[in-house]
C-alpha cells in the first residue's frame, strides 16, 4: 500500500470519526496528526501493517508519557476497527499495540425514555395526512437499529431482499467474517416490509442511495436529526448508541449473556459484558427474587428457639 493510499483511508477515518462522534476541529488533528507520523514511521505502510509492523511502531513510543503513547495507540486501534468494518482489512493487528490501561469505557446508552421519544417522533412522522417515502425508510433504520442490535455498516448494506416478512431471523455476515443468526421483531418486519414497497426493484440493497446504498456518514447524520427532534443532544446519539441501548435494555430485561453475544456478534464474551453496567440495585433484587436459595427459609438455631 502506497503512502497516498495512507493518506485517503485516513482522510475518510477522519470524516466518519467527524459524523459518528461529532469529534472537535482539535480531535480531529490529533487523530490526523498520531496517524501521518505512524503511516511515515511505517513508511506508508499504516493501512496495511501487521502486528510485528506495529510492534517496532510501539517501541518507538517508549520515553514518551503514558499518557501520550495510550493516545496513539487508542487512535489506532480506532483506525483498524475503522478498516475492519468498512470491509477495507480482513483483519484487526491493534493487538499488538500496548494497552496502559486495562479499564475500559462504559458505552454511551439511550434511556427507555429516550427510546419512547425516538419512537414517540417516527409514529408522529408516519401519523401525517401524507408520510413521504423517507419516514418509512426512518422506522425501518431504527427498528432495525434498536430492535436487533445492527452495526451501522452492517443495517446500510443490506441486500434488498435480506428480510423477509415470513422469516423472523438474518443470518449476517459480519466483523471478522463471522456469520450470526440475527432476531427480527415482527415490528421491524413490519417496517421493513412498508419501507420496501418504495425501494426500486432493481436495486439490489435495501437502503439504496445514489447508485450504492445509504453511506454509514449519511446514517449518522439522519439519526442525529431524529435525536435532535426528540430532544437528545448530538453527542448522547448515534447509530452505535442505539445498539449499546438494544444490548443494555435487553440485559436489563433478562436476557442471557451468551445469547446476547451471539447476537451482537461478538467473538470474545468479555466485549458483552461491557454491558453488564446495570443498576446495583437491580441486580441485588435479582439475586434476593431468582436465585435457587430465595425460596429457602433461613435455618432457626435450636438456641434461639429455647431461648
Amino acid at each position: 500500500m502506497a503512502a497516498g493510499q495512507d493518506s485517503a483511508l485516513i482522510d475518510r477515518f477522519l470524516e466518519m470519526l467527524a459524523a459518528e462522534a461529532g469529534a472537535a476541529r482539535n480531535t480531529l488533528t490529533a487523530y490526523a496528526t498520531d496517524l501521518r507520523g505512524a503511516s511515515g514511521f511505517l513508511h506508508g505502510r499504516l493501512g496495511d501493517a501487521d502486528a510485528a509492523a506495529l510492534e517496532r511502531l510501539a517501541e518507538s513510543w517508549m520515553q514518551l508519557a503514558r499518557s501520550t503513547a495510550a493516545r496513539k495507540a487508542a487512535a489506532l486501534r480506532r483506525f483498524y476497527g475503522f478498516l475492519a468494518d468498512e470491509g477495507l482489512r480482513g483483519d484487526d493487528p491493534s493487538g499488538a499495540l500496548p494497552r496502559p490501561s486495562t479499564q475500559r469505557s462504559l458505552p454511551r446508552i439511550l434511556t427507555h425514555g429516550d427510546v419512547e421519544r425516538i419512537f414517540d417522533e417516527i409514529a408522529a412522522a408516519l401519523a401525517r395526512a401524507n408520510p413521504v417515502p423517507l419516514d418509512y425508510r426512518l422506522a425501518a433504520l431504527i427498528e432495525l437499529l434498536y430492535g436487533s442490535g445492527l452495526r451501522a455498516t452492517e443495517l446500510v448494506s443490506l441486500p434488498r431482499k435480506a428480510i423477509s416478512p415470513d422469516r423472523p431471523f438474518l443470518i449476517l455476515r459480519g466483523k471478522g467474517e463471522r456469520e450470526r443468526l440475527v432476531p427480527i421483531s415482527d415490528r421491524a418486519r413490519r417496517a421493513v416490509a412498508e419501507w420496501a414497497a418504495f425501494v426500486p426493484v432493481d436495486s439490489p440493497w435495501l437502503f439504496p442511495s445514489g447508485k450504492s446504498h445509504l453511506s454509514r456518514i449519511r446514517l449518522y447524520q439522519i439519526i442525529r436529526a431524529l435525536g435532535a427532534r426528540a430532544g437528545i443532544p448530538p453527542e448522547r446519539i448515534s447509530p452505535h448508541v442505539l445498539r449499546h441501548a438494544f444490548a443494555t435494555h435487553l440485559l436489563e430485561g433478562g436476557a442471557d449473556l451468551r445469547a446476547l453475544q451471539a447476537m451482537l456478534g461478538h467473538a470474545d464474551i468479555a466485549t458483552t459484558q461491557i454491558y453488564t453496567h446495570v443498576d446495583s440495585k437491580r441486580l441485588v433484587e435479582l439475586v434476593n427474587s431468582r436465585h435457587p436459595l430465595a425460596d429457602i427459609k433461613p435455618r432457626v438455631d435450636d438456641s434461639e428457639t429455647r431461648a
